[in-house]
C-alpha cells in the first residue's frame, strides 16, 4: 500500500533526508532547454507546461535587476546524431534537435541576449560534455537557480550535477515543466530530499530582489 504524503515525508525525515541548503550568496540562473521544442504542440516533445515559461520570465527579469548572470541551454545534434551517443538512439524524438531544425530556438518571450551565456549540449545534464562548472567557477558563483525543461530529465540531470560540482542547486518549482504530472512532483520530492532545495517562484524572486544589482 502507498504511503499517504505525511508519512512519506516523515519517513524521509527521520532517515536524515531533506535537510535544506539554503540559497548562495553569488547565484546565477540557469534556464534549461526553455526551447520550442518542449512549447509547441506540433514537437513531439512538447511539454503542456507553458505555466513554467511565464514563471521563467519573471525570473529572468528579477535576475537581470539583480546582475545575476542567465545561463541558457539547448540542445543541438549532428544530424544523424553521431554525437548523441546512446541517448540519442533511446529516445527516437531527440532527432527534433537536429542542426537545422526549428525546434532547438528559443521561444520570442524568452530569449537570450549578447550578455547571456549559451550552453549547447547533447546529454541530459547541463554540465556533462560542457565548459559550465569552469565558467560558473570564473564567475565566481555559488549557487544556481534552476528552471526549464523537463523536471525528471535535464532539470533533475542538471540539478545533480552541479551539487556534484560544488554550486548549491535550488530548483524552482513552477518554474520547471513535465510531460507527465506524476514524474515532474516524483522528481522534485526525490531532489529536495537528496540533491538540491526546491523552493517556490515566491522564495526565489524575494532572494533576487534581495539582491544587490
Amino acid at each position: 500500500m502507498a504511503q499517504r504524503p505525511t508519512e512519506r515525508d516523515e519517513d524521509y525525515r527521520q532517515a536524515g533526508f531533506g535537510e535544506e541548503l539554503g540559497f548562495g550568496r553569488r547565484p546565477a540562473l540557469l534556464l534549461v532547454d526553455a526551447v520550442l521544442a518542449y512549447l509547441d504542440p506540433a514537437s513531439p516533445l512538447y511539454a503542456g507546461a507553458e505555466s513554467a515559461l511565464a514563471a521563467m520570465e519573471r525570473l529572468y527579469v528579477a535576475a537581470k535587476a539583480a546582475a545575476a548572470p542567465v545561463i541558457f541551454t539547448n540542445v543541438v545534434y549532428t544530424p544523424g546524431g553521431v554525437d548523441g551517443g546512446h541517448f540519442y538512439r533511446k529516445i527516437k524524438s531527440l532527432r527534433v534537435f537536429d542542426r537545422g531544425g526549428p525546434w532547438a530556438e528559443f521561444p520570442a518571450s524568452l530569449r537570450p541576449t549578447s550578455d547571456d551565456l549559451v550552453v549547447t549540449k547533447q546529454y541530459a545534464s547541463a554540465f556533462f560534455g560542457t565548459s559550465l562548472a569552469a565558467t560558473l567557477t570564473a564567475m565566481g558563483r555559488d549557487s544556481v537557480l534552476v528552471g526549464g525543461y523537463s523536471t525528471s530529465g535535464c532539470v533533475r540531470a542538471s540539478a545533480l550535477d552541479a551539487l556534484q560540482h560544488g554550486f548549491i542547486p535550488i530548483v524552482v518549482r513552477e518554474a520547471c515543466g513535465d510531460r507527465n504530472g506524476a514524474a515532474h512532483e516524483a522528481n522534485l520530492f526525490d531532489l529536495a530530499a537528496k540533491y538540491a532545495d526546491v523552493v517556490s517562484e515566491a522564495a526565489a524572486l524575494a532572494y533576487l530582489r534581495s539582491l544587490k544589482g
